[in-house]
């Protein structure tokens, strides 16, 4: 029993050293780049935090199964239910934020446009804050995702029937209650005589491409729709990975208490 519990902790554990290299080849890879871009350097060290972790719990836990070293099982297993806890904790965080904010339908529309009022006050704050903001919308140019819009060309027909993401619909156009006359997907024409409206993103709206909506409460709206549903594609996946962690945690709990047992207990040959 002891053999089997310490193979499979053993086997476990080398599926997940795997990982740990795999993240930190990702994170070398951002860290080449990130002098280019400031959305690739903003994601470098959490990757690169993430695969040091999974290194550093992989061999504890090669080391404990395989070696049959109780003390360092111990700590291992340790830092496997803190690990276990925080997890759990992130995916309920992430449920609970994410749960308010949807989409409005707009009235001859094939896309939606959002409010950033909508979205839990923790998330609002996090986009309002003007050093966040910052890489997040270095990030949205970065990705082109205007440009590409933009690169379609279609009649204004084609365009308000098109389902646009929510960074299209908040980023890359102004709101539709302003009124605006289209040329493109991203030049809209402001009425003769405009002197503002009563949505402030009215008076943001620029041609130039580079600004376009960017800094528009839409936009951040739009950020904060298409952030909610990366999390709860992200807390399904730590659900799945919880799952497997408990399977791994209960494995290195026999493992370690059949160790304990050979230790206490040699067999006599």
């Amino acid at each position: 029993m002891a053999r089997c519990s310490n193979g499979l902790l053993g086997l476990l554990n080398a599926c997940v050293l795997v990982l740990a290299v795999v993240a930190l080849g990702g994170g070398a890879w951002l860290s080449h780049r990130a002098s280019t871009t400031d959305c690739e350097r903003f994601l470098e060290r959490p990757v690169i935090a993430l695969g040091v972790l999974l290194l550093l719990l992989s061999l504890a836990g090669l080391a404990g199964a395989l070696c049959r070293a109780s003390c360092v099982l111990w700590l291992y297993l340790l830092a496997l239910f803190i690990l276990i806890v925080l997890l759990f904790a992130f995916t309920v965080f992430a449920f609970v934020v994410t749960n308010r904010g949807a989409g409005w339908v707009v009235s001859g529309r094939g896309y939606k446009e959002y409010r950033l009022g909508d979205y839990s006050t923790w998330l609002q704050r996090r986009v309002e804050n003007a050093q966040n903001w910052a890489k997040i919308r270095s990030c949205l140019q970065d990705g082109k995702v205007c440009q590409k819009l933009g690169a379609r060309k279609e009649t204004l027909s084609q365009f308000v029937n098109s389902n646009l993401s929510p960074i299209q619909s908040g980023c890359c156009k102004p709101p539709t209650g302003c009124n605006f006359t289209y040329q493109s997907e991203t030049v809209w024409t402001k009425p003769t005589g405009f002197n503002g409206t009563d949505d402030p993103d009215c008076n943001t709206w620029s041609n130039d491409q580079t600004a376009l909506c960017y800094d528009c409460m839409a936009c951040k709206a739009g950020v904060l729709a298409n952030l909610k549903n990366d999390w709860k594609k992200i807390a399904t996946v730590n659900i799945i990975f919880l799952v497997f962690l408990i399977i791994v945690y209960s494995v290195g709990c026999c493992a370690f208490r059949n160790n304990r047992r050979d230790n206490s207990y040699p067999a006599w040959k």
